[in-house]
Parts: structure tokens; C-alpha cells; sequence
């Protein structure tokens, strides 16, 4: 019967989420062409109000969450957040869910959250175009196969990384970048022969360019590592209420000026940036581990 009900609730809960997200979809993506006429303060004007949607839009989500299949967040670390600094804000990346918990985090203690998605993603029923009309950046990555067919194609997704950014030089922004390119699973974990016990191996790219295209508006780093006690959940896990509690833990820090340069031309600067994300991410794993032993120990 528990299962049943529950199985009830998690469809009464996506109906709830669909209904919420049309209903903010909407005015966002109406909202949106305002910033197609070119003055710049009514530009700056309009993406405070799509942020503002965008964050009421996730208010009522947590509100759904909270009524239906509550989750409990166990919050660590930094909580020193301000809604007038620009952040750059990393994550270990496993779930689809690790979004909704980022954003119920993060929702209205810091600028928006704006994710980088691949560009296939623009096509996601109306997501697609919500994710369109708030300035999300939308990456192509091109393979070294695709690169060496057509050489003019070198340096195109570093130029759209740029053109993305530029546009949150207007207002504080958050800038979110999972950055292992892809969700954490055994399979992709030995693939890589990877020397982290929890983390896929970062790339590093993303990053520097974002860094590189922000310049000094952008200086505080929010490293956030996720843990999820029992098991990895799926979305529908996540709606039925087979998620109780997750483990999430914030690091604050300065970007370090060393982070910004060339990394596309300069190999030294290439090189030393991914050393210190690899420093990073070792840090990173250190602290999953710290999680994992604490649930452990609470589970006993």
C-alpha cells in the first residue's frame, strides 16, 4: 500500500511540476524578446525581471517538493552568500537531480544559477525554450574527428563560450559548470582509469574559458560536493520520496589569479590550470569521503 501511495504522489508531483513550469514559461519566454531592442539598461532591467520569474519558478517547485516528497538537506561548509557577487560555481555531477538540489540551495542567496547545457539540449519541450530566454549558455563541443575534417571549426565553441559570458557582465550572475562533462557511473569511472575514488577526471576547458571570458567581474569560486547516503537517485526516486536526505558540502574561495589566461594558445597556462583543478578536485574527493564515512556511521 506505502508503495502504491507513494507511487501516487510522485505522479501528482511531476503533474505539479509540469503545471508550474508552463505557467512560468510563459511570461519568461515572453518577457524574453524585450531584450531583443537594443538599449542596454532596458536589457539589464529585463533579465532582472526573467530572474526573478526564473527564481519564483523554483520557490513554487520546493514548494511541491516540500508537501509531496520532502527531502532533507544536511548543509556543510561555506554559507556566506550574497545575491551582488558574481560566482563561479563547480559541482561533481551524478544525477539529473543534483540540479534540483543545487537549485534549492543556492535559490535567492545567490544570482541566478545559469548552467552550461549542450546544445542539443535546446530542444527539450518547453525547458528548451525557458533555458533559451534566460541566457543559459549553450555549448558544441566538436570532436577531434569533426576538427580535423574542418579546421575552420577550431576555437568556435571557445568563441561561443565567450559570447555567452559577455552577457553577464551586466548584472551578478552565477555561473554553473559540472565539471566532468558527463553524469559519475562505474562503467564511465573505469573507462577512465580515473584516480579519484568518487569523481570522474575534470575537464578542464569549460572552466578556463568562462574564467577567461568574465575576466575580473567573476572572482569568488563555490565548490559544491553532493552525496547521496543511500543510492544515486533517479528523477522518479527522487518524485516517489525514495530520497530522504542528501549531504551537500560548500567551499568558498578566491579565484586564484594564476586560473585566468589563454588556455587555448598559451600551453604553460594550459597545463598549470589543469593542475590546480586536479588539486581541486583531490580536495573534492577528500570531502566525499568525509560524507561517505559520516553516513556510514549514521547508518549504523
Amino acid at each position: 500500500m506505502g508503495t502504491l501511495f507513494s507511487q501516487f504522489k510522485g505522479c501528482i508531483a511531476f503533474l505539479g511540476y509540469v503545471v508550474n513550469t508552463i505557467f512560468w514559461t510563459i511570461p519568461i519566454v515572453l518577457i524574453s524578446f524585450i531584450k531583443l531592442i537594443p538599449i542596454s539598461p532596458l536589457r539589464t532591467a529585463t533579465s532582472h525581471v526573467l530572474d526573478f520569474c526564473a527564481s519564483a519558478w523554483i520557490s513554487v517547485n520546493g514548494v511541491i517538493e516540500r508537501c509531496l516528497h520532502p527531502v532533507k538537506i544536511e548543509l556543510s561548509g561555506d554559507t556566506d552568500f550574497s545575491t551582488k557577487e558574481w560566482y563561479m560555481v563547480i559541482a561533481n555531477h551524478q544525477s539529473w537531480v543534483d540540479i534540483l538540489i543545487l537549485q534549492r540551495v543556492f535559490n535567492r542567496k545567490i544570482p541566478f544559477l545559469k548552467f552550461f547545457l549542450k546544445q542539443e539540449l535546446i530542444f527539450v519541450p518547453i525547458l528548451g525554450l525557458a533555458w533559451w530566454a534566460l541566457d543559459f549558455p549553450f555549448m558544441r563541443r566538436y570532436s577531434t574527428a569533426q576538427l580535423r575534417k574542418n579546421p575552420k571549426l577550431k576555437g568556435k565553441d571557445i568563441e561561443i563560450t565567450r559570447k555567452a559570458c559577455a552577457k553577464f557582465k551586466a548584472k551578478p550572475v552565477s555561473v554553473m559548470n559540472f565539471v566532468e562533462g558527463t553524469r559519475f557511473s562505474k562503467a564511465k569511472h573505469q573507462k577512465q582509469n580515473s584516480p579519484f575514488q568518487h569523481l570522474l577526471k575534470p575537464k578542464a576547458g569549460g572552466m578556463a574559458f568562462a574564467l577567461s571570458a568574465m575576466g575580473e567581474q567573476i572572482h569568488k569560486l563555490v565548490d559544491v560536493s553532493i552525496y547521496y547516503p543511500d543510492t544515486v537517485p533517479t528523477y522518479w526516486d527522487y518524485l516517489t520520496g525514495k530520497m530522504p536526505s542528501v549531504k551537500v558540502h560548500i567551499k568558498i574561495s578566491d579565484i586564484d589569479p594564476a586560473m585566468r589566461g589563454d588556455y587555448m594558445n598559451d600551453r604553460d597556462f594550459k597545463i598549470s590550470f589543469q593542475e590546480q583543478l586536479n588539486q581541486i578536485w583531490l580536495a573534492k574527493d577528500q570531502v566525499l569521503n568525509q560524507l561517505a564515512s559520516q553516513a556510514n556511521k549514521e547508518q549504523r
